[in-house]
């Protein structure tokens, strides 16, 4: 990735009109999908400190490791998933996976031990395998690449919304204590956010289409038009073959140093995400006070409303400069600092106040990041390519808690494995500039091979004295 802002010219009221209802009708459908998908995955953190590890007789280490596990399962499976995404379509591919984890989330509202709680984890991951890569992939094939920031940054706005909303919502449903079918509250939390999971992936079946030409609510024109400007991206793209093969996405060194950046990006979100309800207990012994779970779940929402800000305006001025370094390379540091910064705030006011800073830094990032795959990848390895990024990274979303919860239970609180989780976004900041810099040099040498081609040419067509 280059420095220099991308010239996008003056759109035609065709491409104004597509891009809209693309925007408005298909977008957030597929980000109320990403809803559920990140509700559901991080459910168990909101079950942790409010009856269920007491319940299962959890240590940190074995909550850490349960929640860990789910992506053990949720990586053998993500590129196999994609490559079928890419072969069977989206429609079928994303409903067939969200109906897939509905009925093995619904299964946790039953589970009675450590083990079971293990099996059912990572059995969520096998079913959830694809689904992000997927939503990805299917986003990047309905708009040109000049619109592909804003429409991911609108899909990502689902994740941080997921806790301004979900944990309130999920707060609430706890709080029915033994009120249905005399289920614990956490139980019932896990019944309730299970069910719209199937209900969805089942509309989506009928709801999603898989290429602009099959969608009946855009005119001919704006399908002709949708359809043309990526196949022409494609055709410039497809220049050499090896950009279409799953053995360039995985032979690819840019496509590894991707991985080990979003691996940074998911150890920082994850650790966050995991133990910010128990940090949040924490709050109680300080202040000397209790708030019921309703009330959890508000303050554990409150980082990630300015983080969903944070993501729109800064992916507003990606697109309107061009996507910079820094776009991904700032928030980075910004997170690496003000992680493990907040156990050192002094009251729970300035510990949410900073760890709302690190919410905004990684949520800015991420849409940023994922339009830089598709820059040079497209078909088979695209798919392959996104997925293998997503599999690398989400080796953090089984690390980061992992770790977290044992070097927690070593060390007796959370100051060392948030400085461990600081250092891990740092590095993820150095790669990228590291990658910016390698690709600024590969793009330079490219031009004055060109230039030395074109002179060599011109030096044989000239006349001899």
């Amino acid at each position: 990735m280059d420095n220099t802002p991308v010239v996008t010219g003056i759109e035609s009221p065709v491409a104004k009109s597509a891009i809209r209802k693309v925007s408005l009708r298909l977008v957030p459908f597929v980000a109320l999908m990403f809803f559920i998908n990140y509700l559901d995955r991080t459910a168990i953190g909101f079950a942790a400190p409010n009856g269920m590890n007491e319940d299962l007789g959890l240590s940190a280490a074995q909550f850490g490791f349960a929640s860990g596990v789910f992506f053990i399962g949720y990586i053998l499976l993500e590129v196999p998933s994609n490559l079928a995404l890419h072969r069977f379509g989206a429609r079928r591919w994303l409903a067939r996976i969200m109906v897939s984890w509905g009925i093995v989330a619904l299964l946790f509202t039953w589970v009675q031990n450590f083990e079971q709680l293990v099996v059912l984890r990572f059995l969520l991951g096998v079913a959830e395998a694809g689904f992000f890569p997927g939503a990805i992939l299917f986003l990047s094939l309905w708009v040109p690449s000049q619109y592909r920031g804003r429409i991911l940054m609108l899909f990502y706005l689902a994740q941080p919304l997921t806790t301004v909303i979900g944990a309130p919502f999920a707060g609430w449903l706890i709080q029915q204590d033994e009120v249905f079918f005399g289920l614990a509250g956490w139980r019932f939390m896990f019944f309730g956010v299970a069910i719209p999971a199937i209900i969805v992936g089942i509309i989506a079946w009928f709801y999603l289409r898989d290429k602009p030409a099959d969608a009946p609510w855009l005119t001919k024109e704006e399908q002709v038009w949708l359809t043309d400007s990526i196949a022409a991206e494609r055709k410039v793209t497809e220049k050499s073959e090896k950009h279409v093969s799953v053995r360039f996405a995985f032979s690819s060194g840019r496509v590894w140093m991707l991985s080990f950046i979003y691996f940074g990006f998911i150890y920082g979100l994850y650790a966050l995400a995991f133990f910010l309800p128990t940090i949040i207990e924490g709050f109680q012994t300080a202040a000397g006070t209790e708030f019921d779970v309703f009330q959890k779940g508000l303050i554990t929402a409150i980082p990630y409303l300015p983080a969903a800000i944070a993501m729109y305006f800064w992916s507003r001025d990606a697109s309107r400069r061009g996507l910079r370094t820094w776009h991904i390379a700032g928030p980075a540091v910004l997170g690496a600092v003000t992680i493990p910064l907040a156990l050192f705030a002094g009251s729970p006011a300035a510990t949410i106040a900073v760890i709302t800073l690190t919410a905004m830094a990684i949520f800015a990032a991420l849409p940023n990041f994922w339009t830089l795959p598709t820059k040079f990848l497209t078909g088979v390895a695209a798919a392959a390519g996104v997925a293998l990024i997503n599999t690398i990274g989400n080796l953090a979303g089984f690390s980061a808690p992992f770790v977290t919860g044992a070097v927690a239970d070593w060390t007796g609180g959370y100051e060392i494995p948030m400085m461990i989780v600081g250092g891990v976004m740092l590095v993820s900041a150095i790669l990228m500039v590291v990658l910016a810099r390698q690709n600024k040099a590969a793009v330079t040498a490219a031009g004055l091979a060109a230039a030395q081609e074109k002179a060599d040419a011109a030096a044989l067509r000239a006349p001899r004295p």
